[in-house]
């Protein structure tokens, strides 16, 4: 049996025990082993909170008076594991009329049959959870697949880049990573050959795209997250220095709870405020999301990324002049 009808089966034998079941009893109940018992074990009691007690000479039940009182949640499944599921079928639902929808709907349907079962119907109310896309920009499904190609076979890509922040059109031969979704949008990892270093690049801005019979270099995954995911953001590199960022006390209790960066320090003051400290490459975007909390938040250090965010708000301010 699976994971699911094991829990089941197990808080089943469990609530209705008047003593403690061995765990011998258990694995021939479970049909698993002595190790995947206790794994159910602490999973029933400390993500599902279920009243077990005893150990592994004695045997384990509930807790005497708890047995009747505990029933397990209609759903219980991690946010994450909510939302992988949730992404899934959102991705999936997208693929509509394509060449793989006959191919992916067993997929789709094995999907939705694992949230129908863990919220213990017999269908899965879609519109009851929901997954919003934010600010996704619009693909070239042609060049996402010529690049995702490349990615795949191990091949060179040639393609022309219009740079976001310059609107300059640049012919660039590179050596393909990987290929990350990030923030709702695609971003490829990449060795450029005209420039001798590890960029990234914005699917959306790629156009003529096409795979040159060339084998891609292959660059270690260690210097990959050195270089492209040590800094902040999908903008990184290899950080130049960290930023220190005080937040009112009011925004203290959104910020404090976020996740940043892999390697970021917090900690709140004695006036109520939270610093964040965070490594950085690139400023842009650190600045787009400090700039976001907008009086709640003040860049304290360094001094150049403070001068940037000054910069940035006198130009915002001279709009409503």
């Amino acid at each position: 049996m699976d994971r699911y009808e094991r829990i089941n089966t197990l808080h089943r034998l469990l609530k209705s025990a008047r003593y403690p079941i061995t765990v011998v009893r258990l694995q021939e109940e479970l049909g698993c082993s002595r190790a995947t018992v206790y794994r159910d074990l602490a999973f029933l009691r400390d993500a599902l909170m279920a009243p077990v007690e005893g150990d592994g000479e004695a045997g384990f039940r509930y807790q005497s008076g708890e047995n009747e009182r505990f029933e397990l949640p209609g759903l219980w499944l991690s946010s994450a594991e909510l939302h992988a599921l949730l992404a899934s079928q959102h991705l999936l639902a997208r693929t509509g009329g394509g060449v793989l929808s006959s191919m992916l709907a067993p997929l789709q349907q094995r999907i939705e049959s694992l949230l129908a079962a863990q919220a213990g119907v017999s269908a899965w109310p879609v519109e009851r959870v929901r997954v919003i896309p934010h600010r996704g920009r619009k693909l070239d499904e042609a060049s996402f697949r010529t690049v995702a190609s490349g990615v795949l076979e191990r091949r060179q890509l040639s393609f022309d880049y219009r740079a976001r922040s310059t609107d300059e059109v640049t012919r660039r031969t590179v050596s393909p990573q990987r290929i990350t979704h990030y923030r709702d949008n695609w971003y490829l990892d990449a060795w450029d050959h005209g420039r001798e270093a590890l960029r990234s690049f914005a699917v959306d801005r790629i156009h003529k795209a096409r795979v040159v019979d060339q084998p891609a270099r292959d660059i270690p995954d260690s210097e990959l997250d050195e270089q492209l995911g040590a800094g902040y953001g999908i903008f990184s590199g290899a950080p130049k220095g960290w930023a220190t960022i005080v937040f009112s006390a009011k925004a203290a209790r959104w910020v404090a709870d976020e996740h940043w960066h892999s390697r970021q320090q917090g900690r709140f003051l004695a006036d109520g405020r939270y610093e964040l400290k965070v490594p950085y490459s690139v400023s842009r975007e650190l600045l787009m999301d400090v700039l976001h909390y907008g009086s709640d938040a003040e860049i304290v250090e360094p001094p150049a990324l403070r001068e940037q965010a000054k910069a940035l708000l006198s130009l915002a301010l001279s709009n409503y002049d």
